[in-house]
């Protein structure tokens, strides 16, 4: 695996997922109510439709590697799955067996500067992840760069936590609940209270839309899950 020095701003960060690694996976699994699950394969799902590009595939903010193994599994291309956080990367490398191995090709990356030459890989997805890169911008004219003309972004991210969902009771959740599971679980306190304010803080599901048109992508359209906790955001890089 390819090791890339880590911005000092992103230290914190990287610092915090690379504390909850070991327990990420099933505090995933636990605090969604397996949804996580579901809502990674609909956007590997959109991400493998007829028309890719031909290419490999670039897994932004690939965790411990579920999304790039859900990929591998339905296509034949070369994952290219990029983290800042190197101890989330090799949490995942447990998964691979020889022959994934072979075809993910995990490395530790800045998602605003990618070690990827312009117009590379054939669409990218990034799960959960667009909230933790800031500024946002910065990392959607990034992706927009690596990606060839026709090729697809996928963006699976929160909705806003301002907006009301399940009548308050979502909302309750991430200020009370979730930090105390992650806590109870991780032994981490920092790494969920940030969790739940940067799904706070993050914006409407219609601005990250038109930002993701200012960098560059075209036919943007997002879709709602679970009562709009989770949205899916599709767009495909211009020509």
């Amino acid at each position: 695996m390819a090791d890339l020095p880590v911005p000092g701003d992103n230290r914190r960060v990287a610092g915090m997922f690379g504390r909850v690694a070991g327990s990420y996976d099933l505090l995933n699994h636990v605090l969604s109510a397996g949804l996580d699950i579901v809502w990674r394969r609909a956007m590997v799902r959109a991400l493998l439709a007829p028309g890719l590009p031909l290419g490999p595939i670039l897994d932004l903010a690939a965790g411990t590697l579920d999304v790039s193994l859900m990929a591998a599994r339905k296509s034949p291309r070369r994952i290219i799955a990029a983290d800042l956080c190197a101890p989330m990367l090799h949490a995942g490398l447990g998964k691979l067996d020889a022959e994934l191995r072979r075809r993910i090709q995990p490395v530790v990356a800045d998602g605003r500067v990618l070690p990827l030459p312009d117009a590379s890989v054939a669409g990218a997805t990034i799960a959960f992840g667009i909230r933790n890169i800031r500024p946002r911008p910065d990392a959607l004219a990034e992706l927009a760069r690596v990606i060839r003309p026709g090729g697809r972004l996928m963006v699976l991210e929160f909705g806003t936590g301002k907006r009301r969902i399940w009548g308050g009771l979502y909302n309750f959740y991430l200020r009370r609940v979730l930090p105390v599971i992650g806590k109870l679980v991780s032994g981490d306190d920092e790494a969920y209270r940030y969790l739940a304010e940067t799904i706070r803080e993050f914006p409407e599901e219609a601005t990250l839309a038109e930002e993701m048109r200012r960098a560059g992508f075209a036919d943007v359209g997002y879709r709602a899950m679970a009562g709009g906790i989770v949205f899916l955001h599709a767009g495909v890089k211009t020509v």
